[in-house]
């Protein structure tokens, strides 16, 4: 669920050479010709070529125009929105395409209820149609954030949390997560993308890392464990804190290697008077998550971001998209209510503009170009019977071909 309280871009023929010309149809009576140079092997391509004139040319009949290459899905971050938690988070998902001009909404997010473990293991008529957009495409992606305890958001106590963390770490909970897991699997999205437990670095949820790092450490990696073992499973799951110290330094709660596949983070424009500068550099902030994943050779993503403690920041804005271009996250989903959001909230309509601007028609579907047929070879013009002259590649170089005197003249009409 998210925490709606704390989102705490030619050269002239040479006189001389054209006057040799003269004297043979004088004397002759005869029409001449030059034929061009280019299409008598003994010379080879003539240096004057560009002073000839241009030749009729017979296209090659295999000679085709090839199509534009298929868009490239993987030139921009994947994204999306969150922007409900059932069906209308996906009709919604067409509204927000539509809006940004067609672009093409490929992240699809939601999150489970984290209010009793019946919903925590994924209710399947809450599920279905996050499956069915899912499946609709190969190239799209289900992000479900999964809370790891009960009473996610109800400000249970550290001494109760502690307590929680350590039954999760002895198995008490499993049956809970593999119900998820089959579920999961049985709605064929088996390659979901699982948030578990995010923003543990802080002290909104039950599920916080705070009161026991080691516990909730264990805790993670038994959840991890039990959803694998389901047969068809193909999970992959996203370690995620908020952005910054919190209440403890988020490194502190990374379980692993062997059970992270995605470092992730929610990083909302927070607190008042912090420029996205200082967002990059403070401690455990932007630059330290890249650097982390890079670190542990993961992926990285942005499962929540937005405004929130600056009103309607349109330098924010902008610059956490180049931000997210520059690093190319797995993925990221604006989280689209107000006071984060820019299309179903109007309270920020620079920030609106900026986001809009910059995401309008991206990875827009674009249908392949048909390609051109073959021109049809035309009929090779006739060439008259003559009879070529001499004069001398010296004089054959400047004229641009060889030169070809008829001797059938008195066969053609007045």
């Amino acid at each position: 669920m998210v925490g709606k309280h704390r989102r705490t871009s030619r050269r002239r023929l040479p006189l001389i050479a054209a006057g040799a010309l003269v004297p043979l149809v004088v004397v002759s009576g005869s029409s001449v010709s030059i034929e061009n140079a280019d299409a008598n092997p003994r010379n080879g391509p003539s240096p004057s070529a560009s002073a000839s004139p241009t030749p009729t040319t017979t296209p090659s009949p295999t000679a085709t125009t090839s199509p534009d290459p298929p868009p490239t899905k993987d030139r921009f971050p994947a994204f999306g929105a969150y922007l409900d938690y059932g069906p209308q988070g996906v009709t919604r998902m067409t509204k927000l395409a539509d809006w940004l001009g067609g672009a093409d909404l490929r992240v699809g997010h939601t999150y489970l209820p984290g209010d009793r473990w019946s919903n925590i293991e994924g209710a399947p008529d809450f599920l279905d149609a996050w499956a069915k957009w899912r499946n609709a495409r190969d190239d799209r992606t289900f992000v479900l954030n999964v809370p790891m305890l009960e009473r996610n958001e109800a400000g249970v106590s550290d001494a109760e949390v502690q307590i929680m963390l350590r039954r999760g770490a002895q198995g008490d909970f499993d049956q809970h997560f593999k119900t998820l897991a089959e579920r999961l699997v049985d709605l064929k999205v088996p390659d979901t993308v699982v948030v578990l437990g995010w923003e543990m670095n802080g002290t909104t949820y039950t599920h916080r890392c705070g009161p026991d790092p080691a516990s909730w450490r264990a805790y993670w990696k038994r959840i991890v464990k039990t959803m694998r073992s389901v047969p068809g499973q193909k999970f992959r799951f996203d370690f995620t804190p908020s952005r910054g110290r919190d209440a403890v330094p988020w490194t502190q709660c990374y379980p692993g290697d062997d059970v992270v596949d995605i470092v992730g983070m929610d990083s909302y424009d927070q607190p008042a008077g912090k420029s996205f500068d200082e967002q990059v550099t403070e401690p455990y902030g932007l630059q330290k998550q890249v650097d982390f994943a890079k670190e542990h050779k993961k992926p990285i993503s942005y499962p929540e971001w937005g405004l929130f403690r600056n009103g309607d920041n349109p330098e924010y804005m902008r610059r956490m998209l180049e931000w997210m271009d520059e690093h190319k996250p797995l993925y990221n989903t604006l989280t689209d209510y107000c006071p984060h959001g820019v299309w179903q909230c109007d309270e920020n309509p620079k920030a609106s503009k900026v986001y809009r601007s910059m995401l309008t028609g991206r990875d827009k579907p674009t249908a392949p170009t048909k390609p051109t047929a073959p021109a049809q070879p035309t009929q090779p013009t006739q060439t008259p019977k003559c009879q070529p002259i001499n004069l001398g590649d010296w004089v054959e170089r400047w004229l641009g071909g060889t030169v070809c005197v008829r001797f059938d003249w008195w066969l053609r009409k007045s």
